[in-house]
């Protein structure tokens, strides 16, 4: 679970300003006489320099400034900790070079976005932002930003996420060894399986962080223990503390299987009854954990209950944050409520998937077959159902299920849940590596400020 959630979040970072950077870039090395500064540069520094140069990229002092001012905004609405000021710069440099290694990757490799995709993408950005698609032109105009160059960089971003995705699961490699294990345990456990329903605080602390500020993490992550300890109810806690995706839903991850959450999870919880809250923090790779067990119950390991759903999918970028894409959702989800619009239709308009054409209907899914954030939201729905929007490593979505069925797997069938049980589990390890690989392959030159 944390694993995902740290992969979403990386990978979504990782994308987040490339077009606006990108077009901020272009036009400096086009018009460096253009008034391009925004306030909050100004703020910091009189004239703009190259901060590195990546393959044909660069990368410039202004939009690190903007990248640290952005999480410094974010962190402030959140109520979290940012990392020291210049371990915070070394971090958005470097996100900011992974972000040009992958746009120049995603264009050599030639990836292509047909016409109907990116324009469905531009115009998701016009309509987060209010505006029609002739509005937006002219707003870029004002702006300075020229439109093609802007549709461009819209046209990377896409090709970036086909590319990463496309890479990463072609370096993950299962055998039919790690699959029978996979089968052999859930064989072993047939008939006595047992899923657990948990509830996390999670306070995050970043990699390579310093023993003051793990001491900090650790003080947050107890005084929140100590509140549920003295009948603070749990799920409000968790709204006000917890650093993670579930923190709206009270930190609840939802009822799983055991081999699909963290061992060290099912460690700390196994031992409690119903409603009860681990004694002590739990600390792993993302943080100190406040645990909760919820509910668990027993399950068969090869009868399944498929489900038939569909979904819209929203992908944030700079000019559709993941803020404005969960807006947009939302108000889709009021218009189908209220019957003025249908799901299929704003499917086909604005999902920016290849399920677009199909209304946005995914097919029957055996349980292990989407990410677990996406998986956990359908299998909480009722036939017909509504999701909120839900944020995953591909973006965005709003989920309808259709229709459900209970199956009992055949043995080609078992050895595909089990194959994508372990695609799961080495996604981010393959991503990690993959990211790395680019990095070393790609050409970059650090600049020092001017003196």
């Amino acid at each position: 679970m944390i694993a995902f959630q740290r992969l979403a979040s990386r990978a979504l970072m990782s994308l987040l300003s490339a077009t606006v950077a990108t077009s901020a870039v272009q036009a400096q090395t086009t018009a460096p006489t253009a008034p391009a500064a925004t306030a909050s540069r100004s703020r910091t520094q009189t004239a703009d320099y190259i901060v590195a140069i990546v393959n044909q990229e660069l990368v410039t002092a202004g939009e690190v400034q903007q990248r640290i001012d952005r999480l410094r905004e974010e962190a402030q609405r959140s109520k979290s900790k940012l990392p020291p000021d210049d371990e915070l710069r070394h971090q958005v440099v470097d996100a900011l070079i992974d972000e040009r290694v992958q746009i120049t990757n995603a264009r050599d490799v030639g990836q292509r976005v047909d016409d109907v995709e990116l324009e469905r993408a531009v115009a998701n950005v016009a309509a987060q932002n209010q505006l029609t698609p002739a509005q937006l032109r002219e707003r870029l105009k004002k702006e300075g930003i020229d439109y093609v160059r802007f549709r461009n960089n819209v046209r990377d971003q896409l090709q970036v996420e086909r590319v990463r995705e496309r890479e990463v699961q072609a370096r993950i490699t299962i055998t039919d060894a790690e699959v029978d294990a996979v089968l052999d345990k859930q064989r072993a456990a047939a008939g006595s399986a047992t899923e657990y329903n948990i509830a996390q605080i999670l306070v995050t602390v970043p990699e390579n962080a310093s023993e003051t500020l793990i001491a900090e993490r650790r003080t947050k992550a107890e005084a929140a223990l100590n509140r549920v300890r003295s009948s603070s109810p749990f799920e409000v806690v968790a709204r006000e503390v917890s650093e993670d995706g579930n923190k709206a839903r009270g930190g609840e991850i939802g009822m799983r299987p055991a081999d699909r959450l963290p061992d060290i999870f099912v460690e700390a919880v196994r031992g409690l009854k119903p409603g009860e809250v681990a004694p002590t923090l739990l600390r792993s790779g993302a943080g100190f954990h406040v645990m909760k067990l919820i509910d668990k119950r027993e399950g068969g390991a090869f009868s399944v209950t498929q489900t038939r759903a569909r979904h819209i999918l929203l992908r944030p970028s700079p000019q559709l944050s993941q803020e404005a894409a969960v807006r947009r959702l939302q108000e889709m989800k009021r218009q189908i409520q209220s019957g003025s619009r249908n799901f299929d239709q704003l499917a086909r308009d604005n999902s920016e998937d290849g399920s677009a054409a199909q209304g946005g209907d995914l097919g029957w899914v055996s349980p292990g077959g989407f990410v677990p954030e996406f998986e956990e939201a359908m299998n909480a729905l009722p036939i017909n159902g509504l999701s909120e929007p839900v944020v995953s490593r591909f973006g965005v979505h709003l989920i309808q299920v259709i229709e459900r069925r209970k199956m009992s797997l055949d043995l080609r069938q078992q050895r595909e849940q089990a194959r994508n049980i372990l695609r799961e589990q080495k996604f981010e390890e393959a991503y990690t590596a993959w990211a790395r690989d680019l990095r070393a392959r790609a050409y970059i030159e650090m600049r020092e400020a001017p003196q």
